[in-house]
């Protein structure tokens, strides 16, 4: 499997790195197959499978429970998953334990977050703690609707 070291040495010397999202056990398996370097467990699984109309009643039980199937279908592959929209804005104690559970109980390779400003400074700590954190800037989903 991939690590985060892995994935600064393809980012120094320039190589792509590929990543899909997948919300279960067959759709992450093909991906593992398509040997795609990291499957994103995304938030957005509230649209695509919950039926929901935005990310933000997606819970942190939502991402385990999804994240646990992909880590079935995909072991080899790193995966990543969102940390869900107010999992990791009201405190740094409730974001380590949201990230614990993704990763600890679920078998998340990384988290991701999303946004600028005060999230700057959670992925920081979260860092320095060494868990492994990727960055959404840009587009913003989880915000859209509010």
């Amino acid at each position: 499997m991939k690590t985060t070291a892995t994935f600064k040495k393809m980012k120094r010397e320039k190589e792509k790195i590929t990543m899909m999202t997948a919300y279960d056990a067959p759709s992450a398996k093909h991906l593992e197959q398509a040997e795609v370097d990291m499957i994103l467990v995304g938030d957005s699984l509230g649209m695509v499978v919950l039926g929901y109309d935005s990310t933000i009643p997606v819970t942190v039980d939502d991402m385990v429970l999804h994240t646990k199937a992909v880590k079935r279908g995909a072991r080899n592959t790193f995966v990543v998953t969102d940390l869900p929209y107010l999992s990791y804005h009201a405190d740094l104690t409730e974001t380590f334990a949201n990230a614990k559970r993704l990763m600890q109980e679920a078998g998340a390779n990384a988290i991701k977050l999303e946004g600028p400003g005060e999230v700057i400074e959670t992925i920081a700590k979260l860092t320095t703690a060494g868990v492994p954190v990727v960055g959404h800037l840009g587009l913003t989903p989880q915000s859209v609707a509010v």
